[in-house]
């Protein structure tokens, strides 16, 4: 006689255990869409091998640079020491040298995904450099002052300083035009009373400054 009794109460929670619940079940999709989304939100953006070939290129081209005017110079020793561009001459080598790997390396990886995209090994061409959200809050930044020192030399540092505090708080903090104004005129004149009247410091000045005698 068999004396080994089964509990059916275990055999159901394994059961309800092994198979997902009508609950739960539904779920499962959505959380996969949404690792999926992660993942692509993650990749959209500049890859790293644009950047690093730009690089690699400019400080090659300062290395280059560096080494062509220390040679002008003398890079040499001469009988009482080194010459004037004897330090930045192996400065600009070693600049040259370490940038030029980098874009060898950029583009030796660049040719061999043009030759055979299927053999492509993860790396500067799947890799994001930033984000396109990233690079929106970059270029967001990065334009108006832009813009704010090219009209620096046109309008002066106050015109060009009451308009970017004022853009800035406006569309970036969302503040009211009586306070955005305020304080975009407030702050170039408060620049203007110390730097200008207390420690005689001329600033940029435009056309606005010259036809009210300053």
């Amino acid at each position: 006689m068999n004396t080994t009794t089964m509990n059916p109460n275990a055999a159901l929670d394994d059961l309800a255990m092994a198979t997902p619940t009508a609950a739960t079940a539904p779920f499962a999709p959505l959380k996969a869409a949404a690792d999926d989304e992660g993942t692509e939100s993650r990749t959209d953006g500049i890859r790293e091998l644009g950047p690093e070939l730009g690089v690699a290129g400019f400080l090659m081209l300062l290395g280059a640079l560096v080494v062509f005017d220390s040679l002008r110079l003398g890079a040499g020793w001469a009988d009482d020491g080194p010459q004037s561009g004897y330090f930045p001459f192996y400065i600009g080598l070693m600049l040259l040298a370490s940038s030029g790997f980098v874009l060898v390396k950029a583009l030796a990886c660049w040719f061999s995904a043009k030759a055979d995209p299927a053999a492509a090994q993860p790396g500067l061409l799947t890799r994001t450099f930033v984000g396109r959200d990233e690079l929106q809050l970059v270029m967001a930044m990065l334009v108006p002052a832009t813009l704010y020192v090219v009209a620096m030399g046109f309008v002066g540092l106050y015109l060009s300083s009451i308009v970017l505090i004022a853009w800035f708080m406006r569309r970036h903090g969302g503040f009211s035009w009586a306070l955005s104004s305020v304080v975009a005129v407030g702050v170039p004149l408060t620049v203007f009373i110390v730097f200008e009247r207390w420690f005689l410091v001329p600033l940029p000045k435009g056309p606005i400054e010259s036809l009210l005698g300053f």
